[in-house]
């Protein structure tokens, strides 16, 4: 952007002053604010008086023209109370102070002019001239109006400029009245970056339109060409959207556009969306990749999940991951009787703590730095709190990492499930949800190998006799923004300049929001009977080369140019495209659109209980690792290794 120049210091300077000595770090009190009125009325009635001297409606000479001065500010003043127009903040003037000065005003009349009949009557004689009343009002109105827009811009126009007077110049889309609401917004916040200089519409045309004083372009589907047009007319830096107004295609429509003319494209929320009422007051953000990825609105039972965890005591294991973290923000909000959050990752856990802390200071929650894999620890915790509810979402999921540690995938992903679905048996919980992956589809890798054979323990628990407790599975793909996830990688990859790595050129994979999985994770839990896997419709996969050239663009860059993109090769254990189904599952829908259940093989718990005891004994004495997969792949009669050195045991 380049160094400011010497006008921009020298008025950022100014309005240093002027907030440090005039405005100070808070507020004027409300009495100088009602003796600058009374300084004002003062003025204004010293005008009238040159207006009117020597003129045939001058004042008469009852009273002295400093007793007739001393009774109109006085009975001014007393309007001024009354009304208490002195309450408003000078430089945040609104149109309600405009309204309390016109009633002072107009009492203020009618006191007078009240006051001068009945005088007139007793008396033969007026106090003061209709004329001086009037003129006097008029120019009091005037001026007082007139002070507080002054300061009022005069502080908008030092905050603009002590900003660095660099506000981007942005166009807004659309002209209906939220969009028209936030525009005006953003135009009277003085600290926000943006300045909305024209609007842009699709539907309707016409000559000289106008709104808040900024034209208002049209557009055609010819798009880019018009877009070229505004932006050099109105010398624009980008475009600014309002969030939810647009469907996925148009905002991708917009975006490319933008992209080809090196438009910046910005997302602006709408207030009812916002989550956070403590941040700034217009929360507008560059457009992200998440807003371009076609996924249609998922809409959960709100009040049946509520009725559903109510009165309830849950515990979250791998409460401080991305998952786990957003299930407990969910889950808080519907107030249980006990929340326990469970890790063994400490940093990520006070942070969650700290955040309970602060969003739901009356929730009951407990956390607890503990493993999954340590039987005794947990049997300590369960036996302690009886829960009800048990959403398992503590797991190990790096792909490569696990095909090299497959030990620990074992561990914690098998033995880890096992312990606390012993457990959960054991101590009559009402319900174990379990969130698994489409890894464990036709795995190709550890971590979804030991993925599936915790979803066929759980499923062989729940046939086994005397259980009460309903086991209830959940499959999703990929979650946008969660730790490790391509998209972060990607963004941090940009901010270093590149390249953008990218394992094969025709990779896809399934992707989905962190609220969206966990909003059907409760769902799921609400509608299982026990035993099923339910299934998310992910919507339409996404080729991974085609997000990290549109990441680049959304950063106003080039692909290829300004960062490059490399093709790096497949990872260890991963494919080319993600599943939902394992071969001979078939999906069932269900009330909810957006979840499928799935048809599930019968697995006996005795072999399956005995294959992983044989796994626990092989993890635990250090066995070969070719051994330990081996064994595993027997277990997982689905699980074929690619691009791994397990390649060979198939």
């Amino acid at each position: 952007m380049g160094r400011p120049n010497k006008s921009t210091l020298v008025i950022a300077r100014l309005y240093s002053n002027f907030r440090k000595n005039i405005l100070g770090q808070s507020y004027l009190p409300r009495w100088i604010v009602a003796l600058n009125d009374v300084i004002i009325s003062a003025l204004s009635f010293l005008i009238t008086w040159f207006i009117l001297n020597e003129t045939p409606v001058f004042f008469n000479q009852y009273l002295s023209i400093y007793q007739k001065a001393i009774i109109l500010i006085s009975i001014h003043f007393v309007c001024f109370i009354l009304f208490r127009t002195y309450s408003g903040i000078i430089r945040h003037s609104t149109f309600s102070d405009v309204y309390r000065f016109a009633k002072a005003t107009i009492t203020f009349l009618v006191i007078t002019s009240v006051g001068n009949m009945i005088f007139y009557y007793y008396n033969d004689v007026k106090l003061f001239l209709s004329t001086t009343l009037l003129l006097y009002s008029f120019i009091s109105l005037t001026l007082l109006l007139g002070f507080r827009i002054f300061i009022k811009e005069t502080y908008r126009f030092l905050r603009a400029a002590a900003s660095g007077n660099l506000k981007k110049r942005v166009i807004v889309l659309g002209t209906d009245d939220k969009t028209i609401s936030l525009a005006q917004a953003i135009l009277s916040d003085s600290l926000s970056g943006y300045r909305p200089v024209a609007f842009l519409t699709t539907k309707e045309r016409r000559r000289s339109f106008k709104i808040m004083n900024l034209p208002v372009c049209f557009t055609d589907k010819n798009l880019e060409k018009n877009l070229q047009k505004i932006k050099e007319k109105f010398n624009a830096e980008g475009i600014l959207l309002v969030s939810d107004q647009l469907s996925v295609a148009e905002r991708s429509w917009i975006a490319e556009a933008c992209f080809s003319l090196d438009l910046e494209v910005y997302n602006l929320s709408l207030p009812e969306q916002w989550n956070d009422f403590d941040d700034k007051p217009l929360k507008i953000v560059p457009l992200k990749i998440e807003d371009l990825l076609d996924r249609s609105v998922i809409e959960i039972d709100t009040e049946n999940i509520s009725k559903d965890l109510q009165d309830k005591k849950i515990l979250i294991t791998g409460g401080a991951g991305s998952i786990g973290s957003e299930l407990v923000r969910q889950i808080a909000a519907f107030n249980p009787k006990l929340l326990v959050v469970l890790d063994n990752g400490e940093s990520p856990l006070h942070t969650i703590e700290v955040y309970l802390k602060k969003q739901f200071p009356k929730l009951n929650y407990r956390i607890y730095l503990a493993d999954v894999t340590k039987k005794g620890r947990m049997e300590g915790i369960f036996s302690k709190f009886k829960f009800d509810v048990v959403y398992h979402a503590a797991a190990y999921k790096h792909v490569p990492m696990m095909e090299r540690h497959p030990r620990e995938a074992i561990r914690t992903n098998i033995l880890g499930t096992r312990n606390l679905a012993e457990l959960a048996v054991k101590y009559d919980c009402e319900r174990f949800v379990m969130v698994s992956t489409d890894k464990a589809v036709n795995p190709s890798n550890v971590m979804g190998a030991s993925k599936r054979a915790a979803e066929m323990l759980v499923q062989a628990m729940q046939r086994s006799t005397d259980v009460k407790t309903r086991f209830i599975t959940t499959r999703f793909g990929n979650v946008l923004g969660s730790n490790g996830s391509v998209i972060p990688f990607f963004r941090q990859q940009i901010k270093n300049g590149g390249p953008v790595t990218v394992t094969h050129k025709d990779i896809i994979r399934y992707f989905m929001t962190i609220e969206e999985a966990c909003q059907l994770v409760l769902q799921a839990g609400t509608m299982g009977k026990g035993g099923e896997i339910f299934v998310f419709d992910m919507g339409k996969p996404v080729k991974i080369l085609d997000l990290a050239e549109r990441m680049i663009k959304l950063s106003g860059l080039k692909p290829y140019i300004d960062v490059p993109i490399e093709i790096v090769g497949l990872r260890q254990g991963e494919k080319l495209y993600e599943e939902l189904l394992n071969d001979g599952e078939t999906t069932l829908p269900t009330y909810h659109p957006k979840i499928m259940v799935c048809s599930t093989v019968a697995h006996d718990y005795i072999i399956i209980n005995t294959a992983i005891d044989e796994l626990e004994a092989m993890a635990d004495c250090n066995g070969k690792k070719t051994d330990i997969i081996l064994r595993l792949k027997q277990l997982v009669p689905e699980f074929v290794s690619q691009n791994s050195e397990f390649n060979a045991l198939d």
